[in-house]
C-alpha cells in the first residue's frame, strides 16, 4: 500500500485528512495520521484551559473514524526527505509516498536568557495543562506577568481575570499598545476593558533576561509569581532541522501548490509554511483544505486549480461576555464578536468548515 502520511492532527493536518476522506482515495493508498494524542486539541481555546474556565475535554475533537485512515501515536523526531521516511520517538520508522508536514509551532524566545526555563507556555496541550496548574496554584492576590500583548496574551489575561479575580495581572509588551497588529480602534477598546477590569498594561518593555520570580526590563526588575510567554512563535523543532529553503521566520518556502519545490511529494501546512498571511488556525485550515484538493487532482491525473485564499477575519475574546474582531475593514466590539467566536468554536468541534 502507498502511504499519504500527515504529520500533525491540528487545524491544517485534520483539514487535509477530512477533505481527502470526503473524496475518492485510490484503492492502493491509505492515509496515515501521526499525532501525540488520539484527538485534535483546539489551540485557539488553550488560553481558556490555562485560565481554568473550561475543561480539558472542551478542547478535544475526535479524529475521523474511517477504514481508509490509520493512526500512529507518538512524537516525530525526524524527517529524511531523501529516503522518504519519518522517525518516531520509539524508534519506529514510517515510509511515505506523499507527506504533509503540519507540525505546528513552538515558542520563540528570541535568545532571551531564562525565557525557556522560567516562563509558562500555551503552545501545546501538554504545556497548557502545566500552565493551568501553575496559574491556579498562585497564592491569593499573587502577581502574574504575561509577556506579549498580542491576541494570545490579551485573551489569557482577560480569561484569567474571570477565573481568578483576586490576582494582580500585568501585560508586558515591547510595543506602544496591545494588539499592535490590529486596528487602533480595537486596541483602544481592549485597553479600556483592561483598565475597567484592573489589568495593568506596561508598554515599551524590553525583556533582557528572566530569572525565577523576576523579569528584567533591561536592568529594571519586574517581580511576579508566574510569567506566561506569549511573545513569539516559530516552526516546530523537527522543521527547524530540515535543510530546505526557509523565510526569515524559519518557515519553509513552497511553490504554488504548497509543495517543497525540490521535493514535490512533500506538502507543508500551517505554522510551518511560508505564506502571505500571519500564522493562524483559520489559515492552516483553509490551506489544509487546498492541499487536499491538490492531492486529489494529482491522483486523478488532473492539473490542480486553486482559488485565492480569502480569510473571514479575526475574532478575540475578553472573558465569556465580551470580545472584538475585524472582517475586511469593519471592526466589531462587545458581545456580538464573542458570540461569533463561540459559533466558530462549535463548528470546529463538529467538523463544519
Amino acid at each position: 500500500m502507498k502511504k499519504f502520511v500527515i504529520l500533525g492532527g491540528g487545524y491544517g493536518g485534520l483539514a487535509i485528512a477530512n477533505r481527502l476522506l470526503e473524496g475518492d482515495i485510490p484503492s492502493d493508498t491509505i492515509i496515515t495520521l501521526v499525532d501525540r494524542m488520539p484527538y485534535q486539541g483546539l489551540k485557539t481555546e488553550f488560553y481558556a484551559l490555562a485560565a481554568g474556565t473550561i475543561s480539558d475535554l472542551d478542547v478535544r475533537v475526535a479524529f475521523p473514524s474511517d477504514p481508509r485512515i490509520e493512526y500512529k501515536y507518538g512524537a516525530v523526531t525526524g524527517i529524511d526527505l531523501e529516503s522518504r521516511t519519518v522517525t518516531m520517538d520509539q524508534e519506529e520508522t514510517i515510509e511515505y509516498e506523499w507527506l504533509a508536514i503540519a507540525l505546528g509551532c513552538t515558542d520563540k524566545h528570541h535568545g532571551i536568557p531564562g525565557a525557556d526555563q522560567y516562563t509558562a507556555s500555551i503552545q501545546s496541550l501538554a504545556n497548557t495543562r502545566k500552565t493551568y496548574a501553575i496559574l491556579n496554584d498562585v497564592k491569593p492576590y499573587g502577581e502574574v506577568n504575561i509577556i506579549g500583548g498580542g491576541l494570545s496574551g490579551v485573551e489569557i489575561a482577560a480569561e484569567l481575570r474571570e477565573s481568578r479575580p483576586d490576582l494582580n495581572i500585568r501585560i508586558l509588551d515591547r510595543g506602544p499598545r496591545v494588539l499592535s497588529a490590529f486596528p487602533e480602534k480595537l486596541s483602544q477598546f481592549v485597553s479600556s476593558w483592561f483598565v475597567e477590569h484592573d489589568i495593568a498594561l506596561c508598554s515599551h518593555i524590553s525583556v533582557s533576561k528572566i530569572e525565577p520570580g523576576v523579569i528584567y526590563d533591561q536592568e529594571r526588575p519586574i517581580y511576579g509569581d508566574v510569567a506566561v510567554w506569549t511573545a513569539g512563535i516559530q516552526p516546530s523543532e523537527v522543521v527547524q532541522k530540515l535543510n530546505v529553503p526557509k523565510d526569515a521566520q524559519g518557515r519553509i518556502l513552497l511553490n504554488e501548490y504548497y509543495q517543497i519545490p525540490s521535493y514535490p511529494e512533500v506538502y507543508v501546512a500551517g505554522d510551518c509554511a511560508s505564506l502571505a498571511f500571519s500564522p493562524s488556525a483559520q489559515v492552516a485550515g483553509v490551506q489544509g483544505d487546498q492541499i487536499a484538493q491538490v492531492v486529489q487532482a494529482i491522483w486523478q491525473g488532473q492539473t490542480p486549480r486553486l482559488d485565492k485564499i480569502r480569510l473571514k477575519g479575526v475574532l478575540g475574546s475578553l472573558g465569556k461576555k465580551s470580545g472584538f474582531g475585524y472582517m475586511g475593514k469593519r471592526t466589531f466590539i462587545g458581545r456580538v464578536p464573542r458570540l461569533l467566536k463561540m459559533g466558530v468554536l462549535w463548528k470546529s468541534k463538529h467538523h463544519f468548515g
